[in-house]
């Protein structure tokens, strides 16, 4: 005589859900744990960057200058310059600023609105390059920085050096630190009703938020 196994009940969807956001959030987790520290740290550091007792930041010391001479076919454009960088010198700029429409010159860059000429700059985290042209000019000025580890991890932090890559995996820690608090949102909430929401750490985080951040938004 065979014996008879009981009925097991059908798992509930809602625990199903609950199981799958519990999995994608230690998943989430264990991916941007390092990140977490690095921006964690990095950004302690830099919202204590101004004031009499600021924090160290990093050191940055200019390494050296030297005046290129640009040929004629670099002069049509800034990407024909940074072209010419790239395949003459090894320099690949990251970053290309151009004046805004309606005028160059002088004015403008006292102004603080934008650079008077083309700008390039490159590098890594811990040595960067920049480049200043003026349109028409037969020469362009490079100056090359090297920055301390600290300087290197803020630079990191503000995406100003690190290439595609960098930014590439920056995205995606940003991406999990959304997913993060969402599903992190969703586990805090299953059992609970809406007012002891409001009246748990959630809710306290929630209120100190918005009266910091309101009176900075009017």
């Amino acid at each position: 005589m065979s014996a008879i196994a009981p009925n097991r009940p059908a798992p509930r969807p809602r625990a199903a859900l609950h199981r799958w956001i519990r999995r994608i959030h230690l998943w989430i987790g264990a991916w941007g744990a390092l990140a977490a520290v690095l921006y964690g740290t990095t950004g302690l550091i830099m919202s204590h960057r101004f004031g009499d007792n600021a924090w160290p930041q990093g050191d940055s010391a200019e390494t050296g200058r030297t005046t290129l001479a640009v040929p004629a076919t670099a002069r049509t454009s800034a990407e024909a310059l940074s072209l010419w960088l790239r395949e003459a010198h090894g320099l690949d700029a990251q970053t290309i600023r151009k004046p805004k429409p309606g005028g160059e010159g002088g004015p403008r860059r006292s102004e603080g609105r934008g650079p008077s000429g083309w700008s390039l700059s490159g590098g890594t985290a811990s040595a960067s390059w920049s480049l200043d042209y003026a349109p028409g000019a037969d020469t362009a000025e490079l100056k090359r920085t090297r920055h301390s580890p600290l300087a290197a991890f803020t630079r990191l932090h503000k995406a100003v050096a690190g290439g595609d890559g960098w930014r590439l995996l920056g995205d995606s820690f940003a991406i999990g630190m959304i997913l993060l608090g969402l599903s992190g949102l969703l586990l805090w909430a299953r059992g609970r009703t809406p007012k002891q929401m409001l009246v748990s750490v959630f809710g306290a985080s929630l209120f100190a938020t918005l009266l910091v951040l309101i009176p900075n938004l009017l």
